[in-house]
């Protein structure tokens, strides 16, 4: 029979890469870790990790295993949850990573929800980094995103709940709006912004690659005048009138100023999701926790 300890051993392994990555995430000595793997594979009957160069990956057999130890770990995780439950969970931390726009507008209002009951530790990420944290059980809750056109993976071992989906506006300088006799709210070809200037996120980033991808649809390439990571700026930049910009609702600074918000003639949304460790979200705090998020995102969404 397999050892349980050792699934987690295995799977701490997949995580963080290396033998004594695991081992420190685990408080434990490289030796042990290795022994408890070596005793793992001559419980299995096969091989579960191999040199490469200079290190170790996972065999075939070796992610396989790893694939149903998330299901028994989530289970595990599951039933604790449950007798936390009838125990009657008391007030305890939760970690939450999130996205900036969503720690924003969101967190804020999800704290002043949950004053005195939850012990909240917030962490802001973009999604990559929140998910990396997850998996590597840094933190309790990632809120993070995807574009309708730049879907995103599910990470192993993880649940995903729905929070809202966040429309993607193009803002616009007042004086190009009327020039392309835009009426307000009347949504925009894209087609029609090809010449324009374009303020841009940075490149590697997510919003970058959906503009590329939201104007090829439309059959151009933007062309970037300036490249921000802060919505705020590329919305300042706007209202003076240095080009247009995509930007989705929730990232909208307080104060955007004096520019002009259209949708897309084809939509495009960006969904905001929590995920947890697999059988962890009926922990009561975690419960607590995304129960106020969902409230919030969705009075969020309909303000």
């Amino acid at each position: 029979m397999l050892d349980v300890r050792r699934l987690r051993l295995l799977r701490e392994f997949a995580v963080h890469g290396t033998v004594a990555a695991a081992a420190e995430a685990l408080c434990l000595s490289g030796p042990a870790v290795s022994q408890q793997l070596a005793a793992l594979e001559r419980e299995a009957g096969v091989s579960l990790l191999e040199k490469h160069g200079r290190t170790l990956r996972l065999t075939p057999g070796g992610r396989l295993l790893v694939e149903h130890a998330e299901v028994i770990l989530g289970g595990l995780a599951a039933a604790e949850a449950e007798l936390d439950v009838l125990r009657g969970g008391g007030r305890g931390p939760v970690r939450v990573a999130a996205f900036p726009s969503a720690a924003r507008v969101l967190l804020p209002a999800v704290w002043r929800l949950l004053a005195g009951a939850v012990d909240l530790h917030l962490a802001e990420h973009e999604p990559e980094p929140a998910i990396e944290a997850l998996r590597r059980r840094e933190t309790d809750l990632a809120v993070v995103h995807a574009f309708s056109l730049l879907p995103r993976d599910l990470p192993p071992g993880c649940d995903q709940h729905h929070l809202q989906d966040d429309p993607v506006l193009v803002a616009l300088p007042p004086q190009l709006a009327e020039r392309l006799g835009l009426a307000a709210d009347e949504p925009v070809d894209l087609a029609r912004l090809a010449t324009e200037d374009w303020l841009l996120s940075g490149p590697g980033t997510s919003c970058h690659e959906l503009t590329r991808r939201a104007c090829g649809a439309a059959g151009f390439v933007p062309r970037p005048t300036a490249l921000a990571s802060d919505y705020s700026v590329l919305t300042a930049l706007v209202a003076a009138g240095a080009g247009v910009t995509l930007v989705p609702r929730m990232a909208l600074p307080a104060a955007p100023g004096a520019i002009r918000l259209h949708p897309l003639s084809r939509p495009v949304r960006r969904t905001v999701y929590a995920l947890t460790p697999t059988g962890t979200s009926e922990q009561p705090q975690v419960r607590r926790v995304l129960s106020a998020l969902r409230t919030v995102a969705q009075e969020q969404a309909h303000g």
